[in-house]
């Protein structure tokens, strides 16, 4: 079968709502950093097969097919087509799922995927994270079957991440530390110019908005998101705008335009879990990734899970046994953002990029996903064995 070989993966910087991205037309958007992937590496865009974007609310600017909308944008050629993926936070490492598996098949040789959102744009966008909270109709209401099975109760993000707090004896205090750390380590990142080579420039726009300077006392200080619950604020995702997009080729690809391969997509695959508490899918599709591809969580170098909330990534690491210094380990969600439609492939550049750094052999990423599902994807770096990896301290829910 075809390997699938990663060429790069590049982002915009994270823009915070009403931030330095929030007039930006989304096809605008998915078009800078489509056209600079393309340029840096110095394709003949008339020599893509296809183009995947994922995307989360498609309307508005953000509908009408927004990867090929974006593709256009950018200037590109009219022949080569586009399509839009909706795996709710998943939907950027979907596309790249799509496209791997269309060169891994044998019928396509050069693919782009990537995603984006415009959360400051879209209104919507936000207000569908809280689900029934906000009193809108959700996408379950009014349904015989989703009634039957489970009845009418509350179907949204805050209510899983308050569920799996509660089944995994996450504390509000472990929490907060974990997001902290988010904070620090991004903060830390950004001071280190770590995310130079993955982000491309959008108007001169070129640092991540939403790293804070916090405290545990300032976090402590924060309302619950509900009465008797353990969430804030400060320990979910920050409503964000970006972009990202990853190029991919075949082993011909790569001969035949000369290009010069990163990695390889090593295993890829998605599972569900009870829609209810919605964002605990990552614990079994990382233990359907690790079984399907002979590998254990230890010989993962480095991990990026999304940090849709802090319970999400510390259920994940008890469930999991995963080491916590090779978890998200410049920042996660918390602190960069979490631009939905595009932050599967922003992950997958950062993943990529530290894999490198660190001179390490696999790196999985893993996001969860509105509906009770995620993805799994392990790459492998192309360039040799694997070296030593080395971390800074190590993070345990005692403290820092």
């Amino acid at each position: 079968m075809p390997e699938a070989f990663i060429v790069d993966a590049v982002r915009t910087a994270v823009g915070k709502r009403g931030g330095a991205l929030s007039e930006t037309h989304p096809a605008d958007l998915g078009a800078s950093v489509i056209r600079q992937v393309l340029e840096r590496n110095g394709v003949d865009p008339n020599k893509v097969d296809d183009v995947v974007f994922g995307c989360v609310d498609n309307v508005g600017p953000q509908a009408g097919n927004i990867a090929r909308t974006a593709w256009l944008a950018a200037g590109l050629p009219e022949a080569v087509p586009g399509v839009t993926v909706d795996r709710q936070c998943g939907s950027s490492q979907q596309a790249i799922h799509f496209a791997a598996q269309a060169i891994m098949s044998g019928t396509a040789e050069l693919m782009v995927a990537g995603g984006v959102q415009n959360m400051s744009k879209i209104p919507i966008s936000a207000a569908m994270l809280a689900g029934q909270q906000y009193g809108f109709e959700t996408p379950t209401s009014g349904s015989k079957g989703w009634f039957e099975r489970y009845g009418d109760q509350e179907v949204s993000q805050f209510r899983g991440a308050e569920l799996i707090a509660d089944k995994w004896d996450i504390s509000r205090e472990d929490m907060e530390r974990w997001a902290l750390r988010s904070h620090e380590r991004a903060r830390a990142a950004i001071d280190a110019g770590k995310f130079a080579k993955e982000i491309v420039p959008i108007d001169g726009f070129t640092v991540d908005e939403g790293p804070r300077d916090t405290s545990l006392e300032k976090m402590a200080s924060l309302k619950t998101l509900v009465e008797g619950g353990r969430l804030t604020a400060a320990v979910a995702s920050q409503i964000s705008d970006g972009a990202s997009a990853t190029l991919l080729a075949s082993g011909q690809a790569v001969k035949d335009y000369g290009l010069t391969p990163r990695a390889r997509i090593h295993h890829l695959s998605a599972r569900g879990a009870d829609p209810i508490f919605m964002l605990s899918a990552p614990i079994p599709a990382t233990q359907y990734a690790l079984a399907k591809s002979g590998l254990s969580i230890d010989d993962m170098d480095v991990i990026e899970i999304n940090e849709a909330f802090a319970p999400v990534v510390l259920a994940w690491i008890k469930e999991t046994g995963a080491d916590p210094d090779r978890v998200n380990v410049n920042g996660g969600a918390i602190a960069l953002g979490h631009p939905l439609g595009a932050t599967g492939a922003k992950l997958f550049a950062s993943l990529l990029n530290e894999l490198e750094r660190v001179g390490g052999r696999y790196g999985l990423l893993t996001i969860c996903e509105g509906g009770g599902t995620a993805n799994a994807t392990i790459i492998e770096r192309v360039g040799g064995a694997k070296a030593p990896v080395v971390y800074g301290p190590s993070f345990s829910a005692a403290g820092m």
